[in-house]
């Protein structure tokens, strides 16, 4: 990693020099922190598909199976005595666009006038695996699973994001620009792993109680780079290399201040003169030197000003990578009165502090640059969750289900976080046996997030949204059940006011999961 080259602190003096111009308030800056957010989902988000049943039907709160395992363990007891196994597999795919709007995004020579952009991004997760185990016997029920509890893929922007554009644009707008282009590509990477163990106890024939703890191991590393910037500086000519142009701007400013400081020479030696003489010094002359005094104090601010930009004539790269683990107790409760099954699980708070490894060394008096600086912990909590839901059989064939979910989003410590209040999710489905080896079922999941704006970026955003899950089961022998499903969800759009540079972005997403798997029983 080190031979990325590291440019906080040039920019960052030259940024404390040139802040009172509102034009580069989110300049190159911009580009090097946009990089550094999670890019996939985790950290206040949990991933609750963690079985194919979940994809089936999302509203398994209060269902009897050995899903429970994650999301009904007091009711794994009820499964009867025996070595209980599920094996999953998941593919998942992910959009996310930012429709983004900036008054400079026509001077980019790539963008037909228009000050309208969209930034799309794509995450993929070829594999996700998941494995739910339990051993019944008599009253007590010992359980294990493993899941990727958060994030789970890799996104990456092809074509940058509008915090990258727009800092380009602001360097064109600043350096009186006709036009500007760049190439820019970030790309996160973020898996939570999950390893819970734990054990059910039924105190009576219709109630259980559960308790247990999860061990959560989180990876993430980002890489962004800005490469290629052009800028054209006049019309009717083509667009330079923003190398050539610091070449010849720097060039430009030796030779002007050379001429000047030759001619500030010769108009303060027949100052000199007059005085030594006791003549008066004519108005001209004290004006023109003035004149010429304040060319050169030009000269020298346009001096530092290329100065400052010099470390990013061949762009910027980023690399940041985080690790980080914690543990979380869980505690479950299972009752049964009859035809209706009521349950409810508390996971608490799991205190995570990422550490970084990254390209950034140096402290910044710039506090958000210090979040991903070589060696420091970032708190990145994930929240506490609480699930109640309830099952009723209507028929023995048929049966209906109901769930909610809260996250205690506003109780975590993050170093980013604004947050109006918690998120919830309500959920509602249905499964029927349609005959003793098959099965199928449906249900849905509404999802809404407490955000404020400050805390959605085109990085790492959420947004409210509505997921429907459909599936199968069949159970090939008394002992051997596979499922298969499929998940999609339909997302709101949040549309974010203007920045301070005038920016306005709007926010959403897509998402589909394919999932199979098989329940075994010994």
């Amino acid at each position: 990693m080190g031979k990325y080259r590291t440019t906080f602190l040039p920019l960052q003096r030259f940024l404390l020099k040139m802040l009172n111009m509102n034009l580069l308030k989110t300049s190159c800056l911009s580009v090097v922190l946009a990089a550094a957010e999670a890019a996939f989902a985790g950290g206040l988000l949990e991933n609750t598909n963690q079985n194919i049943a979940f994809l089936r039907n999302p509203a398994r709160d209060a269902a009897i199976g050995i899903d429970g395992v994650y999301s009904n363990p007091a009711g794994v007891v009820f499964l009867g005595d025996g070595f209980h196994l599920s094996l999953n597999m998941q593919n998942a795919h992910q959009t996310r666009t930012v429709s983004s709007v900036y008054r400079l995004y026509p001077m980019g020579l790539g963008n037909g006038g228009s000050e309208h952009k969209k930034f799309k991004g794509e995450a993929d997760a070829p594999i996700i695996p998941s494995v739910q185990a339990a051993y019944n016997r008599d009253r007590w029920s010992f359980q294990f699973s493993f899941a990727v509890a958060g994030g789970g893929g890799k996104c990456k922007f092809d074509n940058g994001i509008p915090t990258f554009e727009t800092s380009i644009a602001q360097i064109a707008g600043m350096l009186g620009a006709k036009g500007y282009d760049m190439k820019a590509y970030m790309q996160g990477r973020q898996y939570y792993y999950g390893v819970t163990a734990g054990a059910a106890y039924k105190l009576t024939d219709r109630l259980s109680v559960y308790g247990g703890a999860r061990l959560l191991y989180g990876s993430a590393s980002y890489k962004a780079t800005v490469s290629d910037i052009m800028v054209k500086m006049a019309e009717g000519q083509p667009a330079i290399p923003f190398s050539t142009y610091l070449d010849a701007a720097n060039e430009q400013v030796g030779q002007g201040m050379a001429t000047v400081e030759g001619k500030l020479a010769g108009v303060q030696a027949q100052i000199d003169r007059l005085t030594a003489a006791g003549q008066p010094v004519p108005d001209a002359l004290t004006q023109a030197q003035a004149q010429l005094q304040g060319t050169y104090a030009g000269l020298k601010q346009k001096e530092a000003q290329l100065d400052m930009l010099d470390p990013y004539r061949d762009g910027v790269n980023l690399m940041c990578d985080q690790t980080a683990w914690g543990i979380a107790p869980i505690i479950g409760i299972d009752y049964k009165a009859g035809r209706l099954n009521l349950a409810a699980k508390y996971q608490f708070k799991t205190r995570m502090r990422m550490k970084n490894k990254s390209t950034v060394k140096e402290t910044s008096l710039i506090s958000a640059i210090n979040k991903f600086k070589d060696g420091e912990r970032v708190a990145e909590d994930n929240p506490a969750l609480l699930t109640v839901g309830a099952q009723y059989e209507i028929v023995p064939a048929l049966r209906v289900m109901a769930g909610w979910h809260h996250y205690f989003d506003v109780d975590t410590k993050q170093y980013t976080k604004a947050m109006l209040g918690d998120s919830n999710e309500y959920l509602a489905g249905a499964e029927l046996d349609v005959c003793k080896k098959l099965q199928v079922s449906a249900g849905m999941q509404r999802t809404e997030y407490g955000f404020k704006d400050e805390g959605m970026n085109d990085i790492s955003f959420n947004v409210s949204s509505y997921s429907v899950g459909l599936g199968v089961g069949y159970s090939v022998t008394g002992n051997i059940k596979v499922n298969a499903a499929y998940f999609h969800t339909l997302y709101d759009d949040y549309d974010k006011s203007a920045d301070a540079i005038g920016a306005t972005n709007s926010f959403t997403r897509t998402n589909r999961v394919f999932g199979l798997g098989v329940d075994l029983k010994f």
